[in-house]
């Protein structure tokens, strides 16, 4: 087994900020050792499904939550979604898209498409440090995953 097998949070965030302030947040909480971050939904794509530069990971080990940007590049968030929710093997993942879009369409598509939560971005450091680390607690430690 290797480091891409036992993924907890599979973060996908282009912004490196972002993903540094998600990551931070989630190491004060013990939430990060098993977090894996890509930076576009191509490569979410290909490290959900086992395939290009993650070919032979074992794909039958699962994240136990995706947190999922919605502007991304080469592929966008919700493509990412609607891939994910149409393959039985990942459609029990939960997804939980963390964007900065608070637009009305963007959130009806994302849980059209099946996602478990939506959460909009603060702008200020403490609000989003917090509102990371809750997300955290509550997927990795208060939600019980169907297996």
């Amino acid at each position: 087994m290797n480091d891409h097998d036992v993924v907890e949070i599979l973060l996908v965030e282009d912004n490196p900020q972002d993903a540094e302030l998600t990551i931070r947040a989630l190491k004060k909480h013990n939430l990060a050792n098993r977090l894996f971050h890509v930076e576009d939904g191509a490569e979410a794509l290909d490290f959900l499904f086992g395939r290009g530069k993650y070919e032979g990971r074992r794909i039958d080990i699962s994240p136990k939550v995706v947190l999922l940007d919605l502007k991304l590049p080469k592929v966008n968030g919700l493509e990412v979604l609607r891939s994910m929710k149409s393959d039985p093997r990942l459609q029990t993942i939960p997804v939980v898209m963390v964007t900065s879009s608070a637009e009305h369409p963007d959130v009806k598509a994302a849980y059209n498409l099946g996602a478990n939560g939506y959460v909009i971005k603060p702008v200020q450091f403490d609000a989003f440090m917090e509102a990371m680390s809750k997300v955290g607690v509550y997927w990795l430690m208060v939600n019980h995953p169907m297996k």
